[in-house]
């Protein structure tokens, strides 16, 4: 954990970090089924746990009250903050709850759960402001009486809230709040909840990550209510964390086609921008790479998805090779891994690095050509800012002298480095420039890197794990097939036609927003 993907962290105090829940909900039906017995009789249906979930878990505590009476079709007078705890009002048996909390808590004292202690002590460690946020008007006493109040830098609970004028859970005002006092952007925050009104308000205010925590089995409900990640203690996420920070076998993701619900959710709310390799990704890879045809279905839902959101194909291939080859006006094309970019609206890149290397280039071309130039099925391929040596097709004891003589060839071009993919071998310019990093010029470029935009990066080969990488945090990426390594990727499709049947799911998706 010591690089984290988030700058802030917002607890919920009851059933997060403590488990007053319970006292709660117990306070709750002492004085609801005392209250539906005088106002309905003896045929009551009392009070229990669902309800408390349903109506009152996370909310503050008269907007609780207010929907459970409702619930039961009973009326009650709204009363006012001079009443006493005897009366049928709204205040009244919130003044009344809050005296039977007060009786339990002495009672039976504050349980803070070890788990999140330990994760709380561990982000003191690192440095990670976190804030609580909680309806509760008790907070302060809570936290005191479990002796964790210090932890906290910033406190909203529900007087804050009342005081302030904020709207409660499930509207994002209090988290909000939280996030400003914290100085930290809600993107850069991560929320815990474990009530699905806090779920909500968290995912209303665009925050990075928002956390259910199902202590007690509601891993659905939770889920049903937008949480990104579901956990049972605090500390699985150092799980998830591990998971989502370094690369993964591909056929251990889960796969993108039988995951279409739990994409869609990730883009509730967000614009998709597409970023997509050609070769192996888009078009099928084929022993003369010029004979790797776009196919009309393809080309169509490309075209379709580029009515609506922002398509860049990036691919290995010259710029002006892959924009013959696509053939779509209202696509961005980033060629030679993204050292050369045009697009629509007089979009241009030319990366003055590769301007630099030209003839270095032209060194390797020539001296490569007489080495290996006469082995049969060897292709030596010279594009703009790039040569790759297709080997596809070369005799399997011929296979090691032509990786030898590039390997070679590179260790004679001080301004080279090397790349490569299946049964390619690649000599780029010696600088930080790649497909994760024309991504990202993309993104800022094209004024794409707010709030409600969320990158999709799909590839197939070793060069695309920069294009990868570049959307891991804060988008999604696929890989089509395996290159027979380790993958930035979230999700795996096949082969080139699962692609197109994600792109129509994506397509639809889309429509129906409409």
């Amino acid at each position: 954990m010591s690089h984290l993907p988030y700058k802030a962290v917002i607890l919920d105090m009851d059933g997060v970090l403590t488990n007053t829940s319970s006292l709660h909900c117990s306070a709750f039906k002492k004085i609801f089924n005392e209250l539906l017995q005088k106002k309905l009789g003896s045929g009551y249906v009392p009070f229990d746990e669902e309800d408390y979930k349903r109506y009152l878990a996370g909310m503050p505590r008269y907007k609780g009250i207010r929907s459970f009476i409702e619930s039961r079709n009973l009326n009650l007078p709204e009363g006012n903050a001079a009443d006493t705890p005897d009366q049928d009002t709204i205040y009244g048996l919130g003044k009344r709850k809050n005296d039977y909390f007060h009786k339990l808590l002495a009672e039976e004292g504050v349980e803070v759960f070890g788990d999140a202690l330990q994760m709380m002590g561990r982000w003191r460690q690192l440095g990670v402001p976190m804030a609580l946020v909680s309806s509760s008007r008790n907070a302060e006493e809570v936290l005191h009486a479990g002796g964790v109040l210090d932890f906290f830098d910033i406190r909203i609970d529900g007087q804050t809230t009342e005081e302030r004028g904020l709207n409660g859970k499930p509207d994002p005002d209090t988290f909000l709040a939280a996030s400003r006092e914290l100085g930290v952007a809600p993107e850069k925050a991560i929320v815990f909840e474990d009530a699905r009104a806090g779920v909500a308000a968290g995912k209303k205010g665009g925050f990075g990550w928002v956390v259910g925590v199902a202590r007690n089995g509601e891993d659905r409900e939770l889920e049903e209510a937008g949480a990104d990640i579901i956990v049972h203690k605090l500390t699985e996420l150092d799980n998830f964390m591990q998971n989502q920070a370094t690369p993964r076998e591909a056929h251990e993701l889960p796969h993108a086609l039988q995951s279409r619900q739990e994409i869609e959710k990730k883009l509730q709310g967000y614009t998709p921008v597409l970023f997509l390799d050609y070769d192996g990704t888009l078009s099928p890879i084929v022993k003369d790479p010029e004979k790797a045809i776009l196919s009309d279905e393809m080309r169509s839902i490309l075209s379709k998805l580029a009515e609506k959101v922002t398509v860049a194909v990036v691919s290995g291939r010259d710029r002006a090779d892959v924009q013959k080859k696509v053939g779509l006006e209202n696509v961005v094309y980033a060629g030679s891994h993204g050292f050369d970019i045009e697009g629509p609206n007089g979009l241009e890149l030319q990366y003055e690095g590769g301007q630099a290397a030209q003839p270095a280039l032209d060194d390797a071309t020539r001296s490569l050509n007489n080495k290996i130039g006469s082995i049969a099925g060897v292709q030596i391929e010279r594009k703009k800012y790039a040569i790759a040596v297709h080997y596809r097709n070369v005799a399997d004891e011929q296979v090691e002298a032509v990786i030898q003589a590039v390997e070679d060839e590179l260790s004679r071009q001080e301004k080279l480095k090397g790349g490569g993919g299946k049964k390619i071998k690649e000599l780029k310019p010696k600088i930080d420039w790649h497909k994760g990093r024309a991504t990202e010029w993309l993104m800022e470029k094209l004024n794409l890197k707010g709030e409600k935009v969320l990158p999709v990066f799909i590839g197939d080969d070793l060069t695309d794990e920069d294009g990868l990488k570049a959307v891991h945090e804060k988008g999604i990426g696929i890989i089509a097939g395996e290159h027979g390594e380790k993958t930035w990727a979230h999700y795996r499709v096949e082969d080139v036609e699962e692609v197109q049947q994600f792109l129509q799911q994506l397509n639809t998706t889309l429509d129906s927003r409409k």
